[in-house]
């Protein structure tokens, strides 16, 4: 089986070297089998946090789980260990020592971590050094358990299915206010996005990214029905306990058996692998503290589960294909002046470990000039019409969407953490707004284009297996959108977009933009009804039909577009969220700009006033820039994160702006132009010249060349669903 030309041609490009399985379909067998991979000998040194810790105790046992499929043509193995991380090296030596014993080829085995953070170091990262005596016990564990999976090979049926989980995992990663940013490990104020923000952070204005909540499931059965395995996913990080422990991963895989009916003595096994949750947790950070315990948390999952397993059907046969890539990466070395900083602090650390995050991210610089390039091992694995992709990194939400949404298998899901440890891989924007998952280290130093080249090497696996192109990225238009469309805008920014910088004109005309870094992508955008951060997403949606309608996040960040053509008479229609409190700072944000460049003295700009116009905090605002008349101002103080459609109109010195549909106008006065009528940058999100831009989220962006009537504006906003404010 072939990759289409494109894809072929841009892994070689890459540098990829491709082996893919035979593809004719057969009847399957299939084995499982769990072996303990829990220290015979304590203590032993723990990582998953910035410093190292020893532990003496075992909360409970650590497993590699494994399954071995075949049919008749191809056999593969799928293993997943109760481990933090395990290095490319181990896992290698790990899969060379099964191969030997079973005949299955290395390149058709997935071996991949749980990503438990109360496990012994299989390697070394960040503060925590590795455990020597750990990682020479661990790879032969992880061959017997694929070794003994494929002793038990009998007559198989499989099944796929998945189920929306959105309540069981959140995103960790928050944007920080401008004027709350934090202190990176190096002394630079860089971290406008971080881990963790506290619940209900006033610091913060909203996610950093979307979450992928399903939970999908491979299951195995005999050609009785009797349960062998199942192989689930999820995109939840983690959620803590004690050392050592495998998690919650540990609990699904023991619980899922007893609900299922696979019986106490009949060798079921239940395995959670790691899905794309780099930037994901439990924790809902929009709401008040609730902390569920480990093992509440457990069994929800396992109730979701159980759910979508009754719904599954079964296959006596299928392909099997499985294909694999190998892709270098550069990291990201220190420039001369840093590497001197990080000689002089870690030269006293000598053998012991490092004491906090300023020797933990001196000696990571070192690591990085040492070994400056890294060899990936990426694989795409075809069960029937199911497609499992395997990266050996932390991987963002968002892009496991992507490869969800490419997918020639519309059944897929991602399993990070496999065949290595190769570090987080940010979407490039998101390396431009900071903090822990993007600081170079082991744990986060490859290239900023790794992502994109990771992705697109995936799918390419992906056509590989499934023997068919990618499915094209392309937004679905809903009730609202549609109404836009047959106004006939002169532009129309959906700002759907999973890929930065560019952003898509539906209007047809060719008018795209794009997006200046400083803008996060894909968050939930317009509803209809909804506007909590964790509210589940409305689908079908008004905005974006059978689609979740989405939004990028502005954190300081601007879409900007060429418009020569546009003149002094048009209308700006769009929606907003606002992430800043009243009151925040001078001049809450500026929503959409007209003007050159780094220049405000002749412009049009609206947007929220702030503390700086007294008794108008809150409220719309339209000015000419500076030296200008007196800003136009609304009546009504916005509300604090929820959406907003707010429509500007200018013709010629008039101006009318109007809110959630009312008839009236929000606000309407007189102000003469100051620019060029033949000014030709727009900017939405932020000011021309960058002063107070917008903090939260904008969406469905049409401009028109005419001033648009209230009676249209009004259907417009009945288009969306939404209640009219009065």
């Amino acid at each position: 089986m072939k990759l289409s030309s494109l894809a072929l041609s841009v892994l070689t490009l890459l540098g990829v070297r491709l082996t893919a399985a035979d593809p004719a379909a057969g009847p399957f067998r299939a084995g499982a089998a769990a072996v303990d991979v829990t220290p015979s000998t304590l203590p032993v040194r723990v990582n998953g946090g910035f410093l190292e810790k020893v532990v003496s105790q075992i909360h409970d046992r650590l497993f590699a789980r494994a399954i071995v499929l075949d049919n008749g043509t191809t056999r593969l193995a799928l293993c997943v260990v109760d481990s933090c991380m395990v290095p490319r090296e181990l896992v290698d030596a790990a899969k060379a020592t099964a191969s030997r014993a079973t005949g299955i080829p290395v390149e058709r085995m997935l071996v991949s971590a749980t990503h438990t953070h109360s496990a012994p170091a299989a390697m070394g990262c960040l503060g925590a050094r590795i455990d020597p005596a750990y990682a020479a016990f661990l790879p032969d564990k992880i061959a017997e358990a694929i070794s003994a999976a494929a002793g038990k090979l009998e007559p198989a049926r499989l099944g796929w299915g998945s189920i929306e989980a959105w309540e069981l995992t959140n995103c960790r990663r928050w944007i920080r206010r401008p004027d709350r940013m934090l202190t990176d490990p190096f002394g630079v104020v860089s971290v406008r996005a971080n881990m963790h923000p506290g619940y209900e952070s006033p610091d913060v204005t909203g996610p950093a990214g979307p979450i992928d909540p399903e939970l999908s499931l491979l299951s195995i059965q005999t050609r009785a029905g009797r349960p062998l395995a199942v192989f689930a996913n999820f995109s939840m990080h983690y959620f803590g306990a004690p050392p050592l422990s495998a998690d919650y991963f540990g609990r699904f895989s023991a619980g899922l058996g007893r609900l299922i009916g696979a019986g106490e003595d009949a060798g079921f096994v239940g395995i959670m692998s790691q899905g794309t949750s780099g930037d994901s947790h439990w924790m809902d950070y929009s709401k008040p503290a609730n902390k569920p315990s480990l093992d509440q948390y457990a069994a929800a999952v396992l109730q979701r589960a159980v759910t979508a397993y009754q719904k599954i059907t079964y296959r006596d046969s299928g392909p099997l294909v499985m294909a694999e890539a190998r892709l270098t990466l550069r990291r990201r070395v220190a420039d001369a002046g840093r590497l001197a900083w990080a000689r002089e602090v870690a030269g006293p650390i000598g053998e012991r470990a490092a004491a906090n995050q300023r020797e933990v991210y001196a000696l990571e610089q070192l690591i990085l000039a040492a070994e400056p390039e890294r060899e990936l091992k990426l694989q795409a694995v075809r069960i029937g019409e199911l497609g499992i992709t395997a990266i050996p990194n932390e991987v963002y939400a968002l892009t496991g969407l992507k490869v969800k949404a490419q997918s020639p298998l519309r059944a897929t899901f991602n399993v990070e953490l496999a065949n290595g440890a190769e570090g987080y891989i940010p979407p490039p924007e998101q390396h431009a707004l900071g903090g822990y998952t993007t600081w170079a280290a082991r744990t986060a130093g490859l290239e900023v284009q790794a992502e994109p080249r990771i992705v697109e090497t995936l799918l390419g696996l992906l056509e590989t297996v499934a023997g068919a192109k990618r499915r094209p990225l392309a937004a679905a238009h809903g009730a609202y959108a549609q109404a836009v469309l047959a106004s006939r805008p002169h532009a129309y920014w959906r700002l759907e977009e999973m890929i930065s910088p560019h952003a898509a004109d539906a209007s047809g005309r060719g008018r795209a933009a794009r997006y200046e870094d400083g803008v996060a992508l894909f968050l939930p955008g317009a509803q209809s009804a909804a506007d909590g951060i964790s509210d589940v997403p409305e689908q079908p949606s008004a905005f974006s039909g059978p689609q979740i309608n989405r939004a990028p996040h502005f954190a300081g960040g601007r879409l900007r577009a060429e418009m020569p053509a546009l003149g002094r008479t048009y209308s700006v229609a769009l929606w907003l969220w606002n992430g800043l409190p009243a009151g925040a700072r001078s001049v809450n944000g500026h929503l959409f700009s007209r003007g050159r460049d780094g220049q405000a003295a002749a412009g049009e700009h609206l947007g929220i006033a702030g503390t700086a116009l007294a008794g108008a905090t809150g409220r719309l605002m339209f000015s000419t820039g500076e030296g200008g008349a007196a800003p136009l101002v609304g009546r009504t103080v916005l509300g604090f994160r929820r959406w907003h459609q707010v429509v500007l109109v200018r013709e010629a010195a008039k101006v009318r702006v109007y809110l959630d549909g009312n008839v009236a106008p929000e606000l309407e006065g007189t102000a003469e132009p100051t620019l060029a009528a033949d000014a030709p940058t727009v900017f939405v999100g932020g000011r021309s010249d960058n002063a107070a831009n917008f903090e939260g989220r904008i969406d469905e962006v049409a401009v028109f060349e005419r001033a648009l009537s209230s009676a249209e504006i009004g259907a417009l906003f009945a288009a969306s669903g939404r209640r009219v404010a009065r």
